[in-house]
């Protein structure tokens, strides 16, 4: 296996060869704005190490991680859509830049260029990687909604949270991770322990977003800090702050979280300090490890070389320890 960066700079690569300067302009314009914008591309350089973990040659595996990675953007135009989001990594959101109707339409053909791609492998990959694609696909729906639903709802719970990020996000981290078991042809059992551990580092990743998007600094998070208080998301912090108040601090976060001033900058900044206060912040920070080690402990399970074990705990360790 090689190195982190070693997978980035391949998938850059490759990536910068799926040209979409095609007519009309205004539909694929987009798209290459979006797909160039940077990031992390944690999926698929984890689709690219999870074939080498099982024995294939990375470059096997090349279009399954740039279907993953066309499909997160496509999903990121159309959630920047219903978040009226702003920036995303630090630049002008395609909504923003184009129009809503032009950020639909080229979310929509991202959606069928990440199916397109499977197209090159064999009939027996092909099928389970698109089988694997469309259960994920719904299920990213699905947790796209429930977080759409909890704008509208004071009755959360903690466990409908977790469900939440586990469909929106944690899945797709998953399924990065068992299409590069599937191209390396792994068995089943092996499949769904690297699916389990992407799942749980995909939910670790999440309540780390939605620490940073409160504390996070804004010179490298790339996104609007304080975002999810803007909008008023019941995220984890949230939660837990209700769940450590007493009823007088529990009515000033509900008002805090029903009330869209034209200037949010107190508003963030009252709220952050009662996450703080609550000890919601310090639990946050406590489940973002509790979920890394179970992602940990699904290595032990798995019958892979311990140097390949060492690489796979150290990007999860990385990826936790970001302030992007």
């Amino acid at each position: 296996m090689q190195n982190i960066p070693f997978y980035q700079d391949a998938f850059v690569a490759c990536l910068e060869q799926f040209h979409t300067e095609k007519e009309p302009k205004n539909l694929y314009e987009p798209i290459t704005y979006i797909l160039g914008l940077g990031g992390k591309r944690l999926r698929p350089i984890l689709t690219l190490m999870t074939a080498e973990v099982f024995n294939a040659d990375y470059k096997e595996a090349l279009n399954a991680a740039l279907s993953i990675e066309v499909f997160h953007n496509f999903s990121l135009i159309h959630d920047d859509i219903m978040d009226d989001a702003p920036l995303r990594r630090g630049n002008v959101t395609v909504h923003e830049k184009w129009d809503v109707n032009t950020g639909i339409l080229s979310g929509d053909a991202m959606l069928i260029m990440a199916y397109q791609l499977f197209e090159r492998y064999e009939p027996q990959v092909f099928r389970d990687l698109a089988k694997l694609f469309s259960k994920t696909a719904l299920e990213v729906c699905e947790g796209q909604q429930y977080d759409v639903d909890f704008e509208t709802r004071d009755d959360v719970t903690i466990p409908e949270y977790l469900k939440m990020i586990e469909y929106k996000t944690a899945v797709l981290v998953g399924a990065a991770m068992q299409m590069g078991a599937i191209v390396a042809k792994a068995t089943e059992e092996e499949q769904r322990l690297i699916y389990e551990f992407g799942k749980n580092l995909g939910i670790a990743f999440q309540l780390q977003d939605d620490y940073l998007d409160a504390f996070g600094d804004p010179k490298t998070f790339g996104k609007q800090v304080g975002g999810d208080i803007i909008e008023n998301k019941k995220t984890y912090l949230y939660l837990k702050a209700l769940e450590y108040s007493d009823a007088e601090q529990q009515q000033e976060i509900r008002h805090l979280f029903s009330i869209n001033p034209s200037d949010s900058t107190d508003k963030i900044q009252s709220v952050k300090q009662m996450f703080v206060s609550s000890g919601a912040a310090e639990a946050t920070k406590q489940e973002i490890l509790v979920y890394t080690q179970k992602a940990f402990s699904v290595l032990n399970a798995l019958g892979i070389d311990a140097d390949k074990k060492t690489i796979l705990k150290d990007f999860g360790e990385n990826l936790m320890n970001r302030s992007v």
